[in-house]
């Protein structure tokens, strides 16, 4: 496992992110909405998108550290979907600042041993037990290992919140609050609430 807590200090706000995962969903609402909406979208804001997401997760603005963590393939390290997404060039060790505080930005890639599944999983193991971080925010694939979040969750204690995003929502669960990411990705694309 590359993420470890002798690598890498956890802040008390950690956004836990499958790149594959919101570069899919990313395009897949792009191209649908460019034909409702009837104008071609551009590449969505990453930033934008994280602040999103953050807001969706309950942060408000203030001198916060939120540390977003990406989990990517070896074979897509781009997300295409997105103006700045190149996760070994543009996004790993860099940071940016909002209203929410200091955005800082690590990305990681699974070894030969695992895949990115059992990687995403194991960091959520990791993060989710890190005592200083109280405040854990996650975006699975839904579709390939969504499932497993609420066993791993159930063993966890000691967070002020846990929430997932998606755009499926999973069962209820008290363990964990979940919000539509789609919300923030629309957001990012730049559409325009008179535009629905």
């Amino acid at each position: 496992m590359i993420i470890n807590n002798n690598e890498l200090k956890f802040t008390e706000k950690v956004i836990l992110i499958d790149a594959a995962y919101i570069n899919k969903v990313t395009t897949d609402l792009r191209q649908h909405f460019s034909q409702v909406i009837g104008r071609e979208l551009p590449k969505a804001d990453l930033p934008i998108f994280l602040e999103c997401v953050a807001m969706d997760a309950a942060i408000q603005p203030g001198e916060h550290v939120l540390q977003v963590l990406f989990v990517y393939d070896k074979n897509q390290p781009k997300m295409e979907a997105f103006t700045t997404g190149d996760l070994k060039k543009e996004l790993n060790d860099v940071a940016f600042k909002s209203q929410l505080g200091e955005f800082q930005l690590n990305t990681f890639e699974p070894s030969d041993m695992a895949d990115r599944e059992a990687f995403f999983l194991e960091a959520v193991k990791l993060v989710a037990d890190a005592k200083e971080v109280k405040h854990l925010v996650v975006i699975p694939s839904e579709t390939e290992y969504g499932d497993k979040l609420p066993e791993i969750f159930d063993k966890v204690d000691g967070k002020d919140s846990i929430h997932v995003l998606g755009m499926n929502p999973p069962s209820p669960s008290d363990k964990f609050h979940w919000e539509m990411m789609g919300y923030a990705v629309l957001q990012a694309l730049g559409v325009r609430s008179d535009e629905l």
